[in-house]
């Protein structure tokens, strides 16, 4: 992305989604060790097991190239997770990152078992190349949805990832019914087509057809430079 990133905006645009969150009683964090991500994850009722994408022990991320968000209520309890990574696609695309499997695992010929496959038909992908940010493994605990959170998560995950990476673009993988239901309008993410990710892994025990999402990194840069502070409410 040519454009430059003005810190000094980023820094407003991600205290005023923190302060919502902090309204609605949840304090955010943000971590980058994935170890303990994955520990966090596991000891969280109702939450799905994270995918290998940002598990360290098929997917390692390198320092600097991933991070985690963390909600936790009054009492310190956790009400929402969620993880992003950058895949740098400087010699492949989005949707050759998918087909390979090199998205979910590391090594592919190490991890994957034979019959795992990842079909992504969305046009789209095969045009996102460079900085691809990743962001999936959304969970928001039952007591909190439909209050908005996601589009919270959203704003501080986009600002973080500009932040980070100025990205080329921003994406993630999502069930239809997630678009049925508006989820992925209050994440912001401005584009969506079918065929993102037609996926089996047999030993995750995952069978998935997915939509691909996505906003480019000058769509956010523009939304973050003319932020409105009255924007969440």
């Amino acid at each position: 992305m040519a454009s430059v990133v003005n810190p000094l905006n980023v820094s407003r645009f991600l205290q005023i989604y923190d302060e919502a969150a902090a309204q609605k009683g949840v304090s955010l964090s943000v971590g980058f060790d994935f170890h303990k991500y994955v520990s966090i994850t596991r000891a969280t009722p109702t939450k799905g097991r994270t995918y290998p994408n940002f598990r360290p022990d098929r997917s390692p991320i390198k320092p600097g190239e991933g991070y985690w968000m963390i909600g936790v209520d009054k009492n310190n309890d956790v009400a929402l997770l969620q993880a992003a990574r950058l895949y740098e696609l400087s010699h492949s695309n989005f949707a050759e990152h998918l087909q390979s499997l090199k998205a979910f695992y590391a090594d592919p010929t190490i991890h994957a078992h034979p019959e795992d496959r990842c079909i992504c038909t969305a046009p789209s992908a095969k045009q996102m190349i460079g900085k691809v940010a990743y962001h999936g493994d959304l969970w928001v605990r039952k007591d909190y949805r439909g209050q908005g959170m996601p589009k919270i998560m959203a704003g501080i995950s986009h600002g973080v990832s500009l932040a980070m990476w100025a990205p080329d673009f921003l994406c993630g993988l999502v069930p239809r019914w997630l678009l049925d239901k508006g989820v992925v309008a209050q994440y912001e993410n401005r584009h969506h087509e079918p065929g993102g990710s037609i996926l089996q892994l047999v030993e995750e025990n995952i069978v998935d057809d997915d939509w691909l999402t996505w906003t480019t990194g000058e769509e956010v840069r523009r939304r973050v430079d003319r932020f409105d502070k009255t924007e969440p409410a």
